[in-house]
């Protein structure tokens, strides 16, 4: 009988943000104009990496994947949300919301991994930086992405797939932006307690975990700058890790917040915030961030500048 009632469901509606049409068009305008950004700005800090040789480093390679990551993540759901805001029927059929569902666990949890690897890098640059080369060679660099997108893509498929097994029965109005996994398994007409669980339980794998790694990196970088003599010295090292601890702060807080702990979770309006926040906000503070505070970034864009300048200059001659 649940299994019938599942089939019910040919697709779900998202009631958003706002009902109001004035409201939709204005976040229509605001979230095209930054995700136009979001994709500018990381498309950039990709093509500038690969341009530039100074660049050819550990932290760049990952940063490299961290742009790919945000910019598929806000692909996976800001055009939806886009189309919807113009819409008059909401509707996401039950197939791509399971998709979506999908790419969009899949991509955060990838994210989060991703910024534990660089808190190692972070690690071994200030607190062993003779032998940095050496430990972050290319291979280790590869194998821990890999690790990144493995372990975030498996636990999006085991969590798409328990979620989506539950019977929906006639129930298809989901309040909130987009499928997240939270607002589609409280539309299940049985007992969701174990599904409740199994997201606490990849909550901790996949935050808590990597949380706890940079925790552990910070601790000892920290500790290694404060034995540092001269005050120079310690900006240097503490700028070293100053981007990457920006990004680390901003981007476990909610989640840890909103995930660790279901059955208390925050109100429906403070989930669709946070959505928000992470869909809307961090791809495009990401580059920002990372162009911004570091010295390295900033130089290359200089030089990309100037030649692109130069070669201005005698096309116009």
């Amino acid at each position: 009988m649940g299994a019938n009632n599942q089939t019910w469901v040919r697709e779900f509606i998202l009631f958003g943000l706002s009902s109001d049409w004035d409201t939709q068009v204005a976040l229509f305008v605001l979230f095209s104009v930054t995700y136009l950004l979001t994709l500018l700005g990381n498309v950039l800090i990709v093509l500038l990496i690969r341009l530039d040789s100074r660049l050819h480093t550990p932290m760049y390679f990952f940063l490299t994947n961290l742009s790919l990551v945000d910019v598929s993540y806000a692909t996976s759901i800001v055009p939806q949300m886009l189309v919807h805001f113009l819409a008059g029927h909401k509707g996401i059929l039950y197939v791509s919301c399971a998709a979506q569902l999908f790419f969009s666990l899949g991509l955060g949890g990838i994210e989060f991994v991703l910024l534990a690897m660089m808190a190692y890098d972070r690690y071994v640059a200030v607190c062993d930086p003779l032998r940095y080369s050496v430990i972050m060679h290319g291979g280790l660099c590869a194998r821990l992405a890999v690790t990144s997108w493995v372990s975030g893509s498996v636990n999006s498929l085991v969590q798409t797939s328990i979620t989506f097994q539950l019977p929906m029965c006639t129930n298809k109005y989901i309040d909130h932006i987009s499928c997240e996994i939270l607002a589609v398994v409280r539309l299940a007409c049985v007992d969701t307690s174990s599904n409740e669980v199994a997201i606490m339980v990849s909550s901790i794998v996949l935050l808590m975990t990597p949380f706890c790694l940079v925790l552990l990196s910070y601790i000892r970088i920290i500790s290694t700058i404060l034995k540092i003599q001269s005050t120079e010295g310690r900006k240097k090292a503490f700028h070293t890790c100053a981007s990457h601890l920006t990004v680390v702060v901003l981007c476990y807080g909610m989640t840890i917040f909103t995930y660790i702990q279901p059955n208390s979770s925050p109100s429906v309006l403070q989930e669709k915030l946070i959505s928000v926040f992470y869909a809307i906000l961090m791809p495009v503070l990401n580059p920002m961030i990372y162009s911004l505070r570091n010295k390295e970034v900033k130089g290359a864009w200089q030089k990309l500048l100037g030649q692109l300048s130069g070669l201005t200059s005698k096309l116009a001659t």
